[in-house]
């Protein structure tokens, strides 16, 4: 699907459009996005930081420190509580995408799994998938996943 994509938080009192195509798309086992999502596991979408256009509303930052006390910094939706991108501090350039606030998901296929030594022992992995036992040693291989995602092959792990 091509670009502009629309997203929301739940109350609807922020909408945003990205205008460039993601950088890639993956999820993470690892027990910190378990938390943090309240799930299995957690979608992460990277994008360029200047892609995003807030169309309505305000996506404030919040910026928060988990367990090894380092900072973390997002927008959200202060009247939801819907947290719609993180924005790392390493990587200025970047945002991560919580892509479950888009309007339309329907096209979206992780390229990867990564960290799927701490993933629940009932989750099956899509067969042709990548998969990371931990984090890749390079991360610019999601990026080259991405780019390559009709050619979709098992990494070890």
């Amino acid at each position: 699907m091509a670009p502009p994509y629309t997203g929301r938080c739940f109350c609807e009192a922020v909408q945003y459009r990205i205008t460039e195509e993601p950088l890639t798309f993956y999820a993470c086992h690892c027990t910190d996005c378990q938390k943090r999502s309240g799930s299995a596991f957690g979608l992460s979408m990277w994008v360029n930081r200047s892609a995003i256009e807030v169309t309505h509303g305000d996506a404030a930052l919040q910026i928060s420190s988990g367990h090894d006390d380092r900072l973390r910094h997002g927008r959200v939706c202060i009247q939801c509580n819907t947290r719609l991108w993180s924005e790392p501090e390493n990587q200025p350039q970047l945002a991560v995408v919580r892509p479950g606030t888009l309007d339309d998901t329907s096209w979206l296929r992780p390229v990867a799994h990564v960290w799927t030594k701490s993933a629940q022992p009932w989750f099956e992995f899509p067969e042709g998938v990548v998969r990371y036992a931990t984090q890749p040693d390079n991360l610019m291989e999601l990026m080259q996943l991405w780019r390559n995602r009709t050619a979709r092959t098992s990494a070890p792990g």
